[in-house]
């Protein structure tokens, strides 16, 4: 203040020019400021270090993250839901007045649940993938919550779908694309059977036509197809071959002549045969037996497939060659155990009407009879506990069945089947 006193009166004394007193006013502003420098005291650097007061403790960092896992979120389809997993990550904001307490660790995450949700919801269950890239971007920025409370953020975010949904989607899938594919087939084939049927094969000349489209080089081979062209026009329309081409088809349609010439091996009764009427819708034949055509094979009895044999073979019913062969089989049936179906066979082929049975029965057993040895000796007659029992044809060895029995058989009781080599053929 002094100092630019006296400047001042020696300005005005020396009357000094303008420039001077600028020189001069820059020079008191600067002397000033060094001087309030120099009359300012330095702080001491170790003042604080030696301070009597205790150091207080560091407050604990306070926890702002939680993780979630597995949370269902939904997807666009209603039966489908996506498994949401995350870091969640927060930061408090002002506290306005009077606010009330809050947990910030609920709140985030309902906030950050809300947002994910609102993102799923867009997407297909078989999108996850899209759905989880998605979800990083859109969470990865610090949000404030609905409550104006916290900044949310998400990290780490994991979007997948349950394995048994994921199963069934590849499956659908699959059902999917089979049934494009087989609808795509099945338009083709119709398309193709159309243009088969409505041009190609509309008439014998369109057919010859298209031919000769395919194989332009080879027209004498055409020529020798017309006629297999035409059969095949024809059976595709479900008509006649035209009269026109009728003479050059391979395979000519049997004519009423053809049809009415005779089977050389018809069925049973429908040949006018003289057995004919033993097997025609099973009446009675000549013989009391009889055959239901086709079903010969699995009904009848070994009497009527002989009688039918016997009819293919040409004989009339009372020839002896008949009754021949009929013994012969009866005999080869008995010999296998079929005395029943032998004595069948020979009362059916070998009739009543010749011969009387029980005289035919007396004569076969004549000449079964064997003189016996002058020097044989009788077996004496056993107790009546020890007789074995008689086999089907055996003699009686009891005083019963002697010489000039009953019936002048020998060897038979009265009623019984006589043995094999009576009905053999001679």
């Amino acid at each position: 203040m002094l100092a630019g006193l006296l400047v001042l009166i020696l300005g005005l004394l020396g009357s000094w020019p303008l420039w001077a007193w600028s020189a001069a006013l820059v020079g008191v502003v600067c002397a000033g400021i060094v001087l309030a420098k120099v009359a300012t005291p330095r702080p001491h650097p170790l003042a604080q270090q030696y301070d009597t007061e205790p150091d207080l403790p560091v407050p604990p960092p306070e926890r702002r993250a939680q993780k979630i896992r597995e949370v269902s979120l939904r997807s666009a389809l209603p039966d489908y839901e996506f498994l949401f997993s995350a870091t969640v990550r927060w930061c408090p904001l002002p506290e306005p007045p009077n606010a009330p307490a809050i947990n910030p660790a609920g709140v985030a995450v309902s906030a950050l649940l809300e947002r994910a949700e609102e993102l799923t919801r867009q997407f297909p269950p078989h999108r996850h993938s899209l759905a989880q890239h998605q979800l990083n971007g859109a969470l990865g920025t610090m949000l404030p919550d609905p409550t104006g409370r916290l900044d949310v953020m998400a990290e780490d975010v994991s979007l997948v779908l349950a394995e048994a949904d994921a199963e069934r989607l590849s499956r659908l899938s699959t059902v999917r694309k089979e049934q494009a594919v087989w609808e795509h087939e099945r338009k083709a084939e119709c398309d193709k059977r159309a243009y088969l049927g409505d041009d190609v094969l509309k008439d014998t000349g369109s057919a010859v036509v298209w031919w000769l489209a395919k194989n332009d080089d080879q027209i004498k081979r055409a020529v020798d197809d017309i006629g297999v062209l035409a059969q095949l026009s024809s059976a595709a329309n479900n008509e006649d071959v035209p009269e026109l081409f009728r003479h050059m088809v391979p395979y000519p349609v049997p004519t009423p002549e053809q049809e009415h010439v005779k089977d050389p091996f018809p069925a049973p009764g429908t040949d006018g045969s003289p057995f004919s009427h033993a097997y025609a819708n099973d009446a009675p034949g000549v013989f009391g037996h009889s055959v239901n055509g086709s079903s010969a094979a699995t009904t009848a009895s070994a009497t009527d497939l002989l009688g039918l044999l016997l009819e293919r073979l040409g004989f009339e019913p009372g020839d002896d060659r008949a009754s021949m062969v009929a013994r012969s089989v009866a005999h080869v049936v008995r010999a296998s155990g079929g005395s029943a179906t032998a004595q069948d066979i020979l009362d059916t082929f070998d009739p009543p009407a010749w011969e009387d049975k029980e005289a035919r029965q007396g004569k076969e057993s004549r000449q079964d009879e064997k003189p016996r040895q002058d020097g044989e000796a009788r077996q004496d007659e056993k107790p009546r506990q020890d007789e074995k029992p008689r086999q089907d044809g055996e003699p009686r060895q009891d005083g019963d069945n002697s010489e000039g029995g009953q019936n002048g058989k020998r060897g038979e009781e009265p009623g019984e089947d006589p043995p094999a080599a009576v009905r053999s053929p001679v």
